[in-house]
């Protein structure tokens, strides 16, 4: 082991039968923590498409699903993907699937490791996890505290050069924790920078004090791993952000990034932080700088999450209405609310005075909303969360968890008329909160689900028929172009 942070890590191999069972880890804040403070239209009373206790699905073929198991009790949270491997996180630690055999992944090794929520990113033989809770330190012992003045949160890095021998390396603390965290590694590859997303500040708390306006930014030498520190804390939000009509402790007020997607390859970052919807100039990676900024302050509640399009001309932000608690998807609701708001990236002219001298920016323009076409139970949680691009060339097709609305795949090549084309869920009573996250990854998609474990699709050839079936890793949140 290397470095102090590195004590007492827990791996428990697949194959050990392991019955331990972890005490739950309390993700502060966490998804599915909100409560809504928008008005809905209407009692629900339609039937739901997907009677309880039934599956059904659509251009979609479930192929295997590995069962919760082990030391890794809590909720299932996001995957990134490397080679023949998935690394998919938990409130818990995080699991290693074996990709081998890609309709049926095989479970290769457990790490205890709790801290919620977990958020996992890879790249090369990097590892990088968020912790938002408050834990007694930075080991994989930790426990969860309520000690105001004396704890740990931030990020954990890990050296994945043998993927089933992780070594925790280095510990970064960040004020208000790691709720999610980006990657943006430079040009050349030499350093690795990692945005970290967090936010609700509080006087109380000892290390997140208001205002947190910020992002922190993480540099780590990709040679170096235990040289990572924070080198910049840049604000966002100079004007403090959206505030709801709640009051600035509201849930759905700006006090911070709940995620924030990169494309460093054209230089930008699309960050959905609560109240706001925000694209940056990340050129200089220390010093990122917001360039447009939109609210929708009739239908959007919690701006949760990004993703650009291929091109990088489009962004889909998502609505997680009620943090994902909510039963948005009955007629209660307008198809407007908690879905997700698709915006063009348009390019606009400046010119100098007198007309002398212009030049280009970017700016964010609204098209339309989606949401899935079906009605739910009022007692299956379902809000847009978190998805990935289908690699196919020419289109801009989506895949997406909608937690127990379960997995939808629609096109918006069109950015005002988005269109359902594959689904897959399960009815009320099989899932305690449905599916995190859902990925597209060589030929697959892949989907944690809060309860059941891990989910593996295979689409319809006409869907996928053309699409890039030979990445060498995905990151969601980090978006390469293919």
């Amino acid at each position: 082991m290397r470095g102090a942070a590195g004590a007492a890590l827990s791996l428990t191999l697949a194959a050990a039968a392991v019955a331990t069972v972890a005490p739950l880890a309390s993700a502060e804040p966490g998804d599915g923590a909100g409560a809504a403070d928008m008005s809905t239209t209407a009692e629900a009373t339609a039937d739901p498409d997907v009677a309880p206790g039934e599956v059904a699905g659509f251009n979609m073929e479930h192929t295997s699903n590995v069962p919760k198991n082990g030391s890794l009790q809590s909720t299932g949270s996001d995957i990134a993907f490397q080679g023949e491997y998935a690394y998919a996180g938990n409130y818990d630690g995080f699991t290693v699937y074996d990709l081998s055999n890609p309709a049926e992944p095989v479970q290769a090794l457990q790490v205890y490791c709790p801290g919620g929520q977990n958020d996992i990113s890879v790249y090369k033989d990097i590892l990088v996890l968020s912790t938002d809770s408050r834990r007694t330190d930075d080991s994989c012992n930790s426990q969860a505290t309520s000690d105001p003045e004396n704890y740990w949160e931030g990020i954990k890095i890990w050296d994945i050069s043998d993927p089933l021998n992780p070594e925790y390396v280095k510990s970064v603390a960040t004020d208000c924790g790691s709720h999610t965290h980006s990657l943006a590694p430079t040009k050349r590859g030499k350093d690795l920078y990692v945005y970290v997303s967090s936010y609700f500040p509080s006087d109380q708390l000892a290390h997140c004090q208001p205002p947190h306006d910020l992002i922190s930014v993480v540099k780590i030498p990709t040679r170096d791993l235990e040289a990572a520190e924070v080198v910049a804390e840049p604000v966002l939000f100079p004007d403090g952000g959206y505030e709801s009509p709640s009051g600035p402790d509201s849930y759905y007020s700006t006090s911070g990034c709940h995620d924030i997607t990169t494309y460093v390859q054209l230089d930008l970052a699309a960050g959905a932080c609560m109240g706001d919807g925000i694209l940056l100039d990340i050129s200089d990676r220390e010093e990122p700088k917001v360039i447009s900024s939109v609210r929708d302050t009739e239908n959007f509640a919690f701006w949760h999450s990004a993703t650009f399009n291929n091109d990088g001309t489009k962004v889909v932000f998502t609505d997680e209405l009620g943090g994902g608690g909510l039963a948005t998807c009955t007629d209660e609701f307008r198809p407007e609310q908690g879905a997700n708001g698709i915006y063009d990236i348009e390019r606009t002219w400046h010119h100098g005075k007198k007309g002398k001298g212009k030049w280009g920016g970017k700016e964010l323009v609204f098209k339309s909303y989606y949401k899935i076409p079906r009605v739910n139970t009022e007692d299956e949680n379902c809000v847009a969360h978190n998805g990935s691009l289908i690699p196919v060339k020419g289109k801009d097709l989506m895949v997406q968890s909608w937690y127990q609305g379960g997995t939808s795949v629609f096109d918006f090549t069109d950015s005002e008329n988005p269109t359902e084309i594959a689904w897959f869920d399960r009815g009320a009573g099989l899932s305690g909160g449905g599916t995190w996250s859902s990925y597209y990854y060589n030929g697959y998609v892949y989907s944690n689900d809060l309860s059941v474990g891990f989910d593996t699709f295979k689409l319809d050839r006409s869907i996928d028929w053309r699409a890039k079936k030979h990445l060498k890793s995905l990151n969601p949140q980090a978006q390469q172009r293919f």
